[in-house]
């Protein structure tokens, strides 16, 4: 069963400490621009609830001090690369607020994942900006330069390709996999278990349900798995599928947005397993290389009907 918080806030910090570990782990790598990004994630999305709450007549200070805002901006921020430009960061996240959340009465009543909702449309409408990603420890003045557009030639070294999940696709695909890029796939692997162990706090906590994350990784590594049975050589196999992109990231703390998710026990199994499966669907089939964002929201969609027809019987009946 999960724990009642006494506050929306309380829940919301217990999320936002969850994610310093991975949080940490994408600073330890790639340097300062993802605290950055999250300052101005942050800022923005506070001052544009604000805006939009204002507009709307409705209480400014309880709707912004429960956290909601704050943690989109978070989630957003870490989801897109460190050093993507900061218009992109105040694009997505006033998106998220405002279209993700606010247009639909604001928090409790949204059907998708805001920051999934922003970052989806950051990724079809930028595709440059959201596809270019450091690859070496940025320091604090090149991160400045290059996400305020200070120096038009910062010196940096940068991955133009989605994810280093995009290249080991590709690389796959020509029978090879480049080593010079294997120090990027550690980084990977190191921030999904920051956020593993993050989730893994918040499964302690009782903040999150366990049938989630336990059907959405299922449906990834069986999916993966046959997949890698029937042509191994082409199709990524379940470890690149499991620790890199942002997996750990949509397991624990996208995925399981109480709001957007499917709210009755057998109908979290399959919210999930769902997920899982269309994840690696994407990733193989598609054209964008990681497919978490469009996974999440494509299966929000499906929530009604799968809480329609998993509501369990009442008692005496």
């Amino acid at each position: 069963m999960i724990k009642m918080f006494d506050s929306t806030s309380q829940m919301m910090r217990q999320v936002i400490y969850a994610l310093i570990l991975g949080i940490g782990a994408t600073y330890f790598f790639l340097g300062w621009g993802i605290i950055m990004q999250i300052i101005l994630a942050m800022i923005v999305a506070i001052v544009v609830e604000s805006v939009f709450l204002k507009i709307r007549k409705l209480p400014i200070k309880h709707a912004i001090s429960d956290g909601s805002a704050a943690l989109t901006g978070i989630l957003l921020a870490i989801s897109i690369p460190s050093i993507a430009p900061w218009w992109i960061v105040v694009i997505g996240v006033s998106f998220a607020i405002i279209f993700g959340k606010q247009l639909y009465g604001g928090l409790g009543s949204n059907p998708f994942n805001p920051a999934m909702l922003g970052y989806a449309f950051l990724l079809i409408s930028y595709p440059l900006q959201m596809s270019t990603w450091a690859i070496e420890f940025v320091n604090f003045g090149q991160a400045f330069d290059v996400i305020f557009n200070i120096n038009h030639n910062p010196m940096i070294d940068a991955l133009s390709g989605a994810t280093r999940l995009d290249d080991v696709k590709n690389q796959l695909a020509l029978g090879k996999i480049m080593s010079e890029l294997n120090a990027y796939s550690v980084a990977q692997s190191w921030v999904n278990i920051g956020f593993l162990l993050g989730g893994l706090y918040l499964l302690a906590r009782r903040v999150i349900f366990w049938q989630i994350p336990t059907a959405f990784l299922s449906g990834i590594i069986l999916t993966a798995f046959l997949l890698s049975m029937v042509d191994s050589e082409n199709y990524l196999p379940v470890q690149n599928h499991l620790m890199l992109g942002g997996t750990m990231l949509g397991v624990f703390f996208i995925a399981t947005d109480p709001v957007s998710a499917s709210t009755t026990p057998k109908g979290r199994l399959i919210y999930g397993f769902l997920i899982g499966i269309l994840i690696v669907v994407i990733r193989t089939f598609g054209g964008y290389p990681d497919g978490i964002a469009f996974a999440i929201l494509l299966v929000n969609i499906t929530v009604p009907l799968i809480d329609y027809y998993t509501q369990p019987k009442v008692f005496g009946k």
